[in-house]
């Protein structure tokens, strides 16, 4: 009878969570401590704007109990900050909101998970400290980002699959008398992700699968690359690193056995910078020296989230190109390469997914979006082209003309009610006069604005963007919108 009660409400879980489109997203707790307008907090989050929140990071100790990684900001103890409060309240905005803390990740390691994993006492000291930990701070569900089982700093080696899909099925067992989410982290390409999952198994065990579809490429490579490809780009020519695309990524989880409704697509809300070893050879897989240029806020080399970088793109002259394999935007200036992902290349890849059957997107992470619309879209442009794309709102540009050399961006996307889902295409204006800094509207053009800046002597300098097609700027919600939603005055 108990095993017949597991199965059933285990089915009755997985179709809730299976049924509907999902925006799942991750958010780094540290961002709270970036400098100037990278700070990121729990009072930045748009509740309204994804189906689940992940909290990160908490960890484990060495009897696999869990634990706060950073307890003043993430508890109330000790006068500390109570994010994990802050973070659960957001559900009074959003009752349909569910949140989820995630242990893990990169900076812990595989030796704690796989020695906790191991041991049958020190799994009970995790299920039994998980549940406790959710339950006394209003969490909703569990997402074990464990990087990775059988790798890194594995202490077990192999025998970590077979013990990963263990603690699986205890934490299932054990969170359905409580109706918590069960989620993982999973690494993307067949190569890496044969060495540490039983897929089918642990795919039994999941609401949800986040593969982590990103790094395909980056600073740690001799040649330039794409951050996260759908397809193969160009100058790809059959070596092993050929295959870290999106598309084969999800093609071999789904015929490994993990259902295309559990699975979760990661999309990347940041870009992989390299050096070219010569600046005239700017292509993809051009040879490269090393990590790019590092954020003014995620101060990382080789990583810059894409509020950095898009407003690099609105303040710097960039070359930027369109991989019409790939399906993804590049760029570079001088000796410095960029690939990342913009509204365009996110609904072309939200489009490939809901073709297999694949209707949640996950999101890492949400602070590293455009979250103050600086870059002339609207705040949060990627989200809500995720959002746009979901409700099949947005319809992609699959292939997108070269810029000429110099320019900066140009359109690249059909245009969307809610946001412009193309970067815009800056130019120098001496015709207008800025008053303030910021954005305002041309008032002799209602398809495109201007952003105000102030130059190195501190000067106000009006660049021009233009809108994409059929699209008018609208001062009051400081996006482009269809013109029937704008009130167009010209002079």
């Amino acid at each position: 009878m108990r095993t017949i009660l597991f199965v059933f409400v285990t089915l009755v879980i997985g179709f809730a969570m299976c049924g509907e489109n999902a925006v799942i997203c991750y958010y780094g707790s540290w961002a709270t401590y970036r400098p100037g307008d990278g700070k990121y907090d729990v009072e930045n989050i748009d509740p309204l704007a994804c189906t689940h929140l992940i909290y990160s990071f908490a960890g484990i100790n060495e009897q696999g109990t869990v634990i706060a990684l950073d307890p003043w900001l993430d508890l109330p103890d000790n006068w500390g900050r109570n994010n994990y409060g802050k973070f659960n309240a957001l559900k009074e905005k959003n009752p349909s909101l569910k949140t989820l803390l995630a242990v893990g990740g990169w900076n812990e390691g595989s030796a704690k998970y796989s020695k906790m994993a191991a041991d049958a006492s020190l799994r009970k000291n995790f299920i039994d400290s998980a549940i406790t930990m959710l339950s006394t701070h209003g969490f909703d569900g569990l997402d074990v980002d464990w990087e990775y089982p059988n790798r890194r700093d594995s202490v077990h080696g192999p025998a970590d699959i077979d013990n990963f899909t263990k603690l699986l099925r205890e934490l299932r067992e054990a969170f359905d008398k409580h109706r918590f989410i069960l989620s993982a982290a999973v690494a993307a390409v067949e190569d890496k992700a044969v060495l540490s999952y039983d897929v089918p198994a642990i795919s039994r065990y999941l609401d949800i699968v986040n593969i982590m579809s990103y790094d395909m490429a980056g600073s740690w490579d001799s040649f330039t690359g794409h951050n996260s490809p759908l397809h193969k780009g160009e100058g790809y020519n059959g070596r092993e690193e050929d295959n870290y695309t999106v598309e084969l990524a999800l093609q071999y989880w789904i015929s490994a056995g993990c259902p295309p409704e559990k699975i979760a697509l990661g999309i990347p809300f940041y870009a992989r910078t390299f050096t070219l070893a010569d600046p005239n050879n700017n292509g993809v897989r051009a040879p490269s020296t090393g990590a790019g240029p590092a954020g003014p806020y995620t101060n990382e080399a080789g990583f810059m989230g894409y509020n950095e970088f898009c407003y690099k793109m609105t303040t710097e002259t960039w070359n930027k190109r369109f991989d019409n394999s790939a399906k993804v935007p590049y760029a570079f200036k001088d000796n410095y390469w960029v690939s990342y992902d913009d509204a365009n290349s996110i609904a072309i890849k939200i489009n490939y997914a809901k073709s297999l059957g694949i209707n949640k997107m996950m999101v890492w992470s949400i602070e590293t979006d455009d979250f103050h619309g600086v870059c002339g879209q609207g705040a949060n442009p990627l989200l809500k082209a995720i959002n746009n794309a979901l409700k099949g709102n947005a319809t992609p540009n699959n292939a997108t003309d070269e810029t000429e050399e110099g320019a900066n961006t140009k359109p690249t996307a059909s245009p969307v009610i809610s946001t412009s889902t193309s970067a815009p295409n800056p130019t120098a204006s001496t015709q207008f006069v800025c008053q303030l800094e910021g954005f305002a509207y041309n008032p002799q053009d209602c398809t495109s604005f201007y952003r105000c800046i102030r130059d190195s002597k501190g000067a106000l300098v009006p660049k021009k963007f233009q809108c994409p097609a059929n699209l008018y700027w609208s001062q009051n919600d400081l996006i482009c919108n269809y013109s029937y939603l704008v009130q167009c005055n010209l002079v």
